[in-house]
């Protein structure tokens, strides 16, 4: 599992995720991810369309960051998860708690919008 972080000027943080996010993926980017998600208010991209896999500790990672982030007045999105990655999401019903977008514009937009 790879990770990418980019500070937009916009003030938009996006996280690019490539890989995994089975146990020994989510614990080889677990702490970049939580430092970069949920340290600080800010509006959370982060881009799934390179995650081919995730488990139910990636789903850990992402919920209990989202909720950080809920508590200092951010919110977290996710991007364009794979087909099969969007399925187990939505199954568990993470949809319900964190916004998954098909487009980047309009999920910037509206995760700035809240902050």
């Amino acid at each position: 599992m790879n990770i990418e972080v980019n500070n937009l000027d916009s003030g938009l943080v996006e996280i690019l995720l490539n890989g995994r996010l089975d146990i020994e993926g989510t614990g080889a980017v677990e702490n970049t991810f939580t430092f970069q998600a949920a340290s600080k208010k800010a509006a959370v991209l982060v881009d799934m369309s390179a995650v081919e896999f995730i488990a139910s500790i990636g789903m850990r990672l992402l919920l209990s960051n989202a909720r950080a982030l809920e508590n200092r007045g951010g919110k977290l999105g996710l991007l364009n998860p794979a087909s099969v990655v969007k399925e187990a999401l939505v199954t568990a019903g993470i949809d319900k708690l964190i916004p998954i977008y098909t487009d980047r514009a309009t999920a910037s937009q509206e995760l700035l919008a809240s902050l």
